[in-house]
C-alpha cells in the first residue's frame, strides 16, 4: 500500500549547505518535492518542527562495529540501528569484524545479512574485509555488493582478522583498483608500536605505547601506493593531526584519498583521561589538546572529509579487563547515538557554525562509500530526516543510551543539543516530543531499514 503524502514543515531546515524555510513533501518514502515553508501541499497531513529545532538529512554513519551474529553480546543489530536512530542516523555501513565468521568472503556476507535483515531499525550497508587469505579473491565479495574493503596495517586484536604486510597493502591496491572498488585503512605502523602487554593504569603509558609516528609511517605508505595503483583510498579514525599536511599534499596532488576522524578525538583530550578509565581506550588513541586543536583546523578546512563514530562496543568485562590496565582492555568507544551532539558541543564553543559540521555527518561519509543522494533534502531523494533541537541539554548517562552494553567515555558529560524525532523513508522511527533532559524515547515501529548493496546504489 502506498504511504501517504506527508508535509514536514520547518523554520530552518538544512537545504544545499545553509540553514532555510522549507516544506518538505513526502511521498512513498522519498522526498517529492521541497516548497516554501507556507506553501499549501494538497492532500498531505503535516507535521510542524518545533522553532527552537532545526530539520537535517538523516546522518551517515559509514563506521560502526556491530559484531552480529558470534559476539552478539558486544553489540547487536536491534540495538545498534536504535541507538543510530536516536542519535538521528538513518544509515551505517557495518565494518567486517568482530563478527563471527569475518566477512571476508561471500558466503559469511550472506550471513551477516541474514543476521541483519530482521533486526534493523536503519538502512545498513557492509564493507568487505581484506586480509592475507583472500587477496586476489576479493571480487566474489564485490559483486555481491559491499561497497568496499577494510585492511589493518597493525594487528586488529582478533585472530580472524589478521592484518596486511606493506606488501599484503600494495596487492590490495591493485586488486581494488581492478574492481573499480576502494580500500579502507586502518592506518598504524606495527614496527612503531610499544603494546605487547599490560601497561598499567596510567594512560600516558598508552599514549605512549602508540605514538603519532606510527600512523604517519602508515599513511604514508597508503599515499604511496594509492598513487602508484590509482585506487580509491581512505584512512580511517585520524587521530594524529600532524599527518594533515601530508593528506593535504597528496589530494592536491590528485590522488584519489579520503580521511575520516571521529567525535572522540574532536571533543575528548588525554589531559583529561583519569588512571584506570580503560573506557577510553580506543586505537589509535586520543591525544593531547594541541593535536585535538590541529583535527579542529583540518575540519574547518575542508581536509577531513567524514565525522564518524568508529562504534567499537564490547561488554564492559572486555573494557574493564586487567583493573583498568591500559594494555588489557579491550580498546574501542561506544558513542553511535551521541556523535552529533558531542561534537556540535564542541563546535559552537570553537564558535563554529552548525553548518559547517553538518556535511560532515552526512554528504561527506556518503561520499566516502558511494552512496549518490543520502545525507540531503532534496527532490528524489530518500524521505531519511531528522530534527535536532540545537539548545536542548543532553546529561549523559551510560545506562541510558540504547546500545548494548552501558559503558562509554562520554559517561557523564553534559552535551548540548540532541536529536528529537527521526524518520526513515518518511516513516517516523524515534520521537522524543519535546527533547527535554528525562523524556523517554519512543520507537513505535517495526524493524524496518534495508539491507544496501553498491551492486544497487550505484
Amino acid at each position: 500500500m502506498a504511504d501517504k503524502r506527508r508535509v514536514i514543515r520547518a523554520g530552518r531546515a538544512f537545504l544545499e549547505g545553509s540553514f532555510q524555510p522549507a516544506s518538505v513533501v513526502i511521498e512513498d518514502g522519498r522526498i517529492v518535492d521541497v516548497v516554501g515553508v507556507r506553501d499549501r501541499v494538497a492532500h498531505a497531513s503535516s507535521t510542524l518542527v518545533p522553532d527552537d529545532a532545526v530539520l537535517l538529512p538523516g546522518l551517515v554513519d559509514s563506521h560502526v562495529h556491530v559484531n552480529e551474529p558470534g559476539r552478539t553480546e558486544w553489540e547487536g543489530f536491534r540495538s545498534a540501528t536504535l541507538a543510530a536512530a536516536a542519535g538521528g542516523v538513518t544509515t551505517i555501513v557495518d565494518m567486517p569484524l568482530n563478527s563471527l565468521p569475518p566477512t571476508t568472503t561471500a558466503a559469511a556476507l550472506e550471513i551477516k545479512r541474514a543476521a541483519a535483515a530482521p533486526s534493523a531499525f536503519i538502512d545498513v550497508g557492509f564493507w568487505g574485509g581484506a586480509v592475507p587469505d583472500n587477496l586476489g579473491s576479493l571480487a566474489p565479495l564485490h559483486d555481491a555488493g559491499v561497497f568496499g574493503f577494510k585492511c589493518f596495517l597493525s594487528p586488529s586484536g582478533v585472530d580472524e582478522f589478521p592484518h596486511l604486510d606493506r606488501s599484503g597493502l600494495g596487492a590490495a591496491m591493485e586488486e581494488v583498483a581492478a574492481l573499480g572498488s576502494r580500500l579502507i585503512v586502518h592506518a598504524e605502523d606495527p614496527a612503531l608500536l610499544h603494546d605487547g602487554g599490560a601497561l598499567g593504569r596510567r594512560y600516558g603509558a598508552f599514549l605512549a605505547s602508540r605514538p603519532a609516528e606510527s600512523e604517519a609511517s602508515a599513511i604514508g605508505s597508503v599515499i604511496d601506493e594509492a598513487r602508484r595503483t590509482g585506487a580509491r583510498a581512505h584512512i580511517l579514525h585520524l587521530s594524529d593531526a600532524h599527518s594533515l599536511p601530508a593528506i593535504r599534499a597528496a589530494k592536491a596532488e590528485g590522488v584519489a584519498l579520503s580521511v575520516e576522524t571521529c567525535p572522540h578525538y574532536l571533543t575528548i583530550i588525554a589531559e583529561e583521561i583519569p588512571d584506570g578509565a580503560s573506557e577510553f581506550k580506543c586505537c589509535p588513541p586520543i591525544r593531547d589538546s594541541a593535536n585535538r586543536d590541529l583535527l579542529w583546523d583540518g575540519i574547518v578546512d575542508g581536509t577531513i572529509d567524514a565525522i564518524v563514530s568508529d562504534h567499537s562496543p564490547s561488554t564492559v568485562d572486555l573494557k574493564r579487563s586487567g583493573g583498568g590496565d591500559f594494555g588489557l582492555a579491550w580498546g574501542g568507544i561506544a558513542g553511535l547515538q551521541v556523535g552529533l551532539s558531542a561534537v556540535w558541543t564542541e563546535a559552537r564553543g570553537r564558535g563554529i557554525p552548525l553548518e559547517r559540521i553538518l556535511p560532515l555527518f552526512t554528504t561527506g561519509p556518503a561520499s566516502v562509500v558511494g552512496l549518490p543522494g543520502a545525507g540531503v533534502i532534496e527532490p528524489g531523494a530518500a524521505a531519511h530526516l531528522t530534527v535536532f533541537g540545537v539548545d536542548d541539554p543532553f546529561p549523559i548517562d551510560a545506562a541510558d543510551l540504547l546500545h548494548k552494553n552501558p559503558i562509554t567515555a562520554y559517561d557523564h558529560r553534559l552535551l548540548t543539543g540532541r536529536i528529537r524525532r527521526t524518520w526513515l523513508h518518511g516513516r517516523s522511527t524515534y520521537n522524543v516530543t519535546d527533547g527535554g533532559a528525562g523524556e523517554a524515547p519512543r520507537f513505535r515501529c517495526k524493524p524496518r531499514g534495508r539491507l544496501l548493496s553498491s551492486r544497487t546504489t550505484a
